[in-house]
């Protein structure tokens, strides 16, 4: 049995989670929208850059959180499914998804995107192991901190060796879908890195290492 990891932007959806929660809160009114779209805006060109300040962004991405309750942060839950991530679901990642566990490989979501956001997505193409960046939560509700390393490029690597230990499990004959060049430590690490619908500059490294390069666009 082989451990099949997943990322989840851009690779088994067609969009940015993250950034369009974002979207979401400023479309139905329920941030700043000037000033918080144009924060928005900024982070994902970091991201896109590599050079993202992972903390300065989760702290923004969870501010909107702990303002609410958990019961109305779920209703905007369901909303945004509908709303933003059923027009991007990949059948092709579905298909895939459904091959590994046909063979009985183990799939896992591996994503710098909090929990919250990503938990749900990963649920709706039958994937319940999830790693991704954890809101502290204290009395039932978010703090707009973070708990814990964000799972972001080496971080992904470091939560993942966490995982590994816990699980008792290895890489061996392990595969690491992705689409981001900030997944390269991650993607150095596994017996099999599997390109995605990359950025242009993991599609030059796919190309120098002669790793497999698909679309499940």
């Amino acid at each position: 049995m082989a451990l099949a990891i997943f990322d989840l932007d851009n690779t088994l959806i067609a969009g940015d989670s993250d950034y369009l929660w974002g979207e979401f809160l400023v479309q139905n009114g329920l941030v700043d929208g000037g000033a918080f779209a144009k924060q928005n805006d900024q982070f994902y060109e970091d991201y896109k850059a590599g050079t993202l300040d992972i903390m300065a962004y989760q702290r923004f991405a969870l501010k909107p959180l702990s303002e609410q309750s958990m019961e109305t942060l779920a209703d905007w839950h369901n909303q945004f499914m509908k709303d933003f991530i059923e027009p991007i679901f990949l059948p092709k990642a579905q298909a895939l998804v459904d091959e590994h566990k046909a063979k009985g490989d183990r799939v896992i979501i591996i994503t710098a995107t909090n929990t919250f956001i990503t938990r749900p997505i990963g649920a709706r193409y039958g994937i319940d192991e999830l790693l991704g960046t954890e809101g502290e939560i204290v009395d039932g509700r978010y703090t707009g901190e973070v708990a814990g390393i964000p799972t972001f490029q080496q971080g992904k690597v470091t939560r993942l060796k966490e995982w590994l230990q816990q699980e008792n499990e290895t890489l061996e004959d392990s595969y690491f879908y992705s689409d981001s060049h900030n997944d390269l430590p991650l993607l150095e690490i596994v017996d099999h890195p599997i390109v995605v619908d990359a950025d242009d500059k993991l599609k030059q490294v796919a190309e120098q290492n002669n790793w497999p390069v698909i679309s499940l666009r």
